[in-house]
């Protein structure tokens, strides 16, 4: 028999092992889950129609203040009531809320990614990576020592980048608990002071050094301030103060009112203003952060009309519970949908695709979610199970991504070997041949496409160390060629859309017996004026386009030829208008050259796709991959108009790209384009007889 005695240790003992699925009472505040909706629809918005809800992105900062009060607020109460918390009961309901779903949406995009049919093989050593990163809940650090631009749109980001803002949640779980107790701690330990301020205190001094610290990071190094965890941990913090303080909860109702709705006008400003351009976080986030503090705050729910009220109606509440798993989903089905057979990008397949993210998300939180946090297996035992069991599980999904290399390896290897051969023996009227060789008219290509739709995206080229990036101002140059006194000296100068030209042009260069000089930048055409984009960035294309300047002045060239996106944005201050500040920037830029008798030759943008055309290429016929001239060709290309001045040569090369109406992905079986705007070597070599010719007569050597 068991004694009183023996079953309270009996039943002490179990309550410190198990873990519970509440160790507090719960403390659900309806519009706070509207809230949730409010950040989730935005990010689904931005990333379907980027174009129209620009700065939706912030919906992720929502989401790091409402985990930032609900995860204090938790702590909170079982500091307040145990004197502790149980960390590891704390990380095993963290575990078992979030990884299931997590868990099942990574191991749907190991499996697609691996399969050739769906995603092109190119892409898979990349996805792959990212997918092991997210697994382990540190994708933002993989993202920011890459220094991935989140917000651009220069190639094609993989379905787990998204993973980036649930690592950093992750993260936050880990490290917030341990600074609580701490604070807790020294409070008790050495001033015999309250807990709960205590830790109000403490992450008080975090929110404002990460407040400082994102800020200067933003303005030194934008890419990865946007993932970094220090950066983004004030945002976290706003949101616990408002748990921590009960005074920043307004219960007034005139006050509650008009808090709430101004911190909604706060978030809906910020979606609709905030771009790609506007440097962020830093300063801007603070805008989205205090109006979703705004929101949280309000408190008084007195009157219908009161957004306490709407934002807890059932259509809201709902999407903000299934709002974890529609984040999860709607990102991976947007990057794969696109390659799927028989999709298209029409407005009504984005809506049917919207419509299924919703209903995944469901499914998802009714047969993967709330089971898992409830699973007895689990909750009945000691936490060490759940997190190890996490672990297993963790495992488990790498494995998977492991395999899907091991089973694509080889023939990733094949595709690139096949490269290496079409460009060392390219077939007859092939690329640009098949329209500008007169003795190419009238030949059909048979409907091959080469390189491969799935291997495109490989064929850039090698010398990447030739290429700076970001807020990197040096003027790095690299040499080719001939290295001969007497040999003419060629310089070339661009963006990235200079730099897809550097393979065709070095080997321009060894036919020729030329030396061959470059200076590329990403993003940073040759140009006087300043870009549209300001903050670090814009202030290291300033810095790298007057050292070039210098560098330029050490040397003489024989011709200087250069390239540039034509959507850059220039700053179009003192000027009638961004064209003409571009046009200007150039045409400043090239008299410095041709003031010295250096003739420039300079080429006329290729299309610019919204999406990278060889998704449809992988599975439809090339006939049906068109895009609309309107759509995809800049008609204004401010090079156009810049090359009318002396001692420049312009090429053009849209009638190769386009007919009246269309474009297309695919001319005289070359496939144009690597991503949605570069051109794959393969075919920029197409066109080496015509950037020869107007070298050679620019340096007045045309026989």
């Amino acid at each position: 028999m068991t004694t009183a005695g023996s079953r309270s240790r009996s039943d002490l003992r179990r309550n410190r092992t198990r873990s519970p699925e509440h160790a507090a009472a719960s403390r659900f505040i309806p519009h706070v889950q509207g809230l949730r909706a409010i950040a989730v629809l935005f990010v689904v918005l931005y990333h379907f129609w980027p174009g129209r809800l620009t700065g939706g992105y912030v919906g992720v900062d929502i989401f790091f203040v409402i985990s930032g009060f609900l995860i204090t607020g938790h702590l909170a109460r079982e500091l307040s009531s145990t004197g502790r918390v149980q960390l590891g009961q704390f990380w095993a309901r963290r575990a078992r809320r979030l990884l299931p779903a997590s868990l099942l949406v990574l191991l749907f995009c190991a499996i697609v990614v691996s399969t050739p049919y769906l995603m092109p093989t190119s892409a898979l050593p990349g996805e792959l990576k990212e997918i092991v990163a997210s697994t382990f809940y540190v994708e933002n650090w993989y993202l920011a020592i890459d220094s991935a631009d989140y917000l651009a749109h220069s190639g094609d980001p993989t379905t787990v980048q998204h993973y980036w803002s649930l690592s950093l949640e992750e993260q936050f779980y880990v490290l917030w608990p341990l600074i609580m107790l701490l604070a807790a701690w020294i409070a008790v330990k050495w001033f015999r002071g309250s807990r709960l301020r205590a830790a109000a205190i403490a992450i008080g001094v975090v929110s404002v050094a990460s407040f400082i610290f994102c800020v200067v990071f933003t303005l030194t190094n934008p890419a990865p301030a946007y993932f970094v965890t220090f950066g983004r941990m004030w945002q976290f913090g706003v949101g616990a103060l408002i748990a921590l303080v009960p005074r920043l909860r307004i219960t007034n109702a005139l006050a509650s009112f008009v808090l709430g709705w101004a911190g909604i006008l706060a978030l809906l400003y910020t979606a609709v203003t905030f771009d790609g351009q506007t440097p962020f976080p830093g300063f801007a986030a603070a805008l989205p952060t205090l109006g979703a503090a705004a929101v949280i705050a309000a408190s008084n729910t007195d009157r219908w009309w009161y957004p306490t009220r709407l934002l807890a109606l059932r259509p809201m509440r709902f999407t903000g519970d299934i709002s974890y798993s529609l984040y999860l989903w709607h990102w991976p089905l947007i990057i794969i949908a696109p390659s799927v057979p028989f999709w298209g990008l029409t407005i009504y397949h984005r809506i049917s695709l919207l419509v299924l993210c919703f209903v995944l998300a469901w499914l998802t939180k009714r047969f993967v979610e709330d089971p898992s946090r409830h699973w007895s297996v689990l909750t009945s035992r000691p936490p060490r199970v759940t997190l190890w069991s996490s672990l297993a599980a963790m495992v488990v999904v790498a494995a998977v991504a492991g395999g899907g290399w091991l089973a694509n390896a080889s023939s990733y290897q094949q595709g690139v070997q096949a490269i290496q051969q079409l460009r060392a023996d390219p077939p007859e009227c092939f690329g640009a041949a098949s329209v500008l060789d007169d003795a190419c008219t009238g030949t059909e290509n048979d409907g091959t496409i080469l390189p491969a739709p799935g291997f495109a995206g490989v064929d850039s080229p090698e010398d990447t160390e030739c290429f700076v990036q970001l807020n990197d101002a040096r003027p790095v140059s690299c040499e080719f060629g001939s290295k001969t006194a007497d040999a003419r000296q060629v310089a070339l100068i661009g963006d990235s859309h200079g730099f897809q030209l550097l393979t065709t042009f070095q080997a321009i260069a060894e036919r020729e017996g030329w030396h061959l000089t470059t200076f590329f930048k990403g993003a940073c055409p040759w140009s006087t004026t300043a870009l549209s984009t300001g903050g670090a960035f814009g202030a290291a294309c300033e810095q790298w386009r007057t050292a070039v300047a210098v560098e330029l002045d050490k040397r003489d060239f024989d011709v200087v030829f250069t390239s540039a996106l034509a959507t850059t944005g220039y700053d179009a201050s003192g000027f009638d208008s961004e064209h003409a500040a571009a046009v200007a920037g150039y045409q400043e830029a090239w008299g410095t050259m041709i003031d010295r008798g250096t003739p420039v030759v300079t080429v006329i943008d290729n299309p610019v796709w919204e999406t990278d055309p060889n998704k449809c290429l992988r599975t439809r016929d090339a006939g049906t991959c068109t895009g609309a001239r309107d759509d995809v060709l800049v008609e204004d290309d401010p090079l156009r108009d810049a090359a009318k001045m002396d001692g420049v040569t312009l090429l053009d090369f849209t009638d190769v790209y386009c007919d009246e109406t269309t474009c297309s992905p695919v001319v005289g079986g070359a496939n144009l384009y690597r991503d949605q705007d570069h051109l794959t070597v393969t075919f920029t070599d197409t066109l080496a007889p015509q950037y020869t010719r107007a070298l050679k007569e620019a340096m007045g050597l045309a026989g």
